[in-house]
């Protein structure tokens, strides 16, 4: 094992409930309502995806780029009041760095929204940050990881990869990576090199090392 690599939304931190609060007030400035079915389609996905989406439920003409400032402005100023760290993973962080694994976040969110949230989880905890700002596509592309691992000079299929949606699930499998899957809004079923678990407090150094191909 080479790398390990997390998810921030969702799987590092507890900020789904956040986007859903951002996303509802942004709907109502657009005059329409939002549910937890509307976020559960975008659970994973890109900031373009989250507006057109928004943009075509709403029917709303307001530009793009204004919504996309809202969402943003209110996702920074939320998560830097701070954001809880998702059990378990702390703890796991700091044991992957006691013993030399290098570990990198990798996230399909904006940098802006990156930076917020590594204020309460510590930048220095990673040795690299991949955001949306960083690729050209996001995940379910495997570009993202591909970056990630190729930053480490290290063979995806020497990287384990630690996420919570469908959609990263996707992106870290096309990549050649491991996966352990902690699902939060959608059901993640167990396959071949991926651990299914319900947090990540079940998971340790020697769980990661275990899903390495021979």
């Amino acid at each position: 094992m080479q790398a390990v690599f997390f998810d921030m939304d969702g799987l590092l931190v507890d900020s789904e409930k956040v986007w859903l609060e951002i996303e509802t007030e942004v709907m109502a400035r657009l005059g329409a309502d939002w549910t937890p079915e509307h976020q559960a389609h975008l659970v994973g996905g890109s900031m373009e995806r989250t507006l057109a989406y928004m943009l075509a439920v709403s029917g709303s003409g307001v530009p793009a780029a204004t919504v996309r400032e809202w969402m943003i402005g209110g996702m920074v100023a939320r998560l830097s009041q701070g954001v809880r760290v998702m059990p378990g993973a702390a703890e796991l962080l700091d044991a992957l760095r006691d013993e030399g694994v290098p570990v990198g976040l990798v996230t399909s969110s904006l940098k802006e929204i990156a930076d917020a949230v590594l204020k309460t989880v510590g930048r220095d905890r990673f040795d690299i940050v991949v955001t949306a700002d960083d690729v050209v596509r996001t995940k379910p592309d495997p570009e993202p990881y591909l970056v990630a691992a190729g930053l480490f000079g290290a063979p995806p299929v020497r990287c384990v990869v630690l996420e919570d949606s469908p959609n990263g699930v996707a992106a870290a499998t096309a990549a050649g990576c491991a996966v352990v899957a902690v699902p939060s809004l959608l059901p993640i079923e167990p396959a071949p090199g991926r651990m299914v678990v319900s947090s990540l407090e079940e998971v340790g150094v020697a769980d990661l090392r275990a899903l390495m191909r021979p």
